[in-house]
């Protein structure tokens, strides 16, 4: 049975597709192919744009590639996904609002409640920053992302 996550952050640029990729990265590196990962945003701001070349640069640094294309989430996603992980809490309240009857609350987290190592609540927006938000999101998202793995795993 295959476990499908979905990452949503706001304009599906920079951290949801970072954390799709590092999470992909992750499950080619220890051979599990039951889970299945896409992302998307909760604004329709940039809808087919690929990642944001900062955060591609950040990543590639790690050896992770950054690929796919910026979509706006859908109701039809609560349906499609079985966890669905927002980046930080405005994006976690807009994806809830979306679910009026709260039905699928219990499939919405917060990526930061899989972190391990750091004690961030939320996964900081690097988008009007300099280079050092863009490391520190990629840092970030791999210890957000090896809890998670280690959650749905164990």
């Amino acid at each position: 049975m295959t476990t499908r996550l979905l990452f949503v952050c706001l304009g599906n640029i920079c951290r949801s597709p970072s954390a799709e990729n590092i999470m992909n990265y992750l499950l080619e590196q220890r051979g599990l192919p039951q889970i299945s990962c896409d992302s998307a945003g909760t604004s329709s701001y940039h809808i087919g744009s690929s990642p944001d070349s900062r955060m591609t640069a950040a990543a590639k640094k790690r050896g992770i590639r950054l690929v796919g294309q910026a979509r706006q989430f859908v109701t039809e996603d609560f349906d499609q996904f079985d966890l669905i992980l927002a980046m930080d809490d405005s994006n976690y309240r807009n994806i809830l609002a979306l679910d009026p009857s709260g039905q699928y609350g219990h499939k919405v987290k917060r990526m930061c409640e899989f972190c391990q190592e750091y004690s961030d609540r939320e996964v900081p927006d690097p988008y009007y920053g300099g280079a050092d938000g863009f490391d520190y999101v990629i840092d970030l998202l791999l210890d957000a992302c090896d809890g998670l793995l280690k959650d749905i795993v164990d």
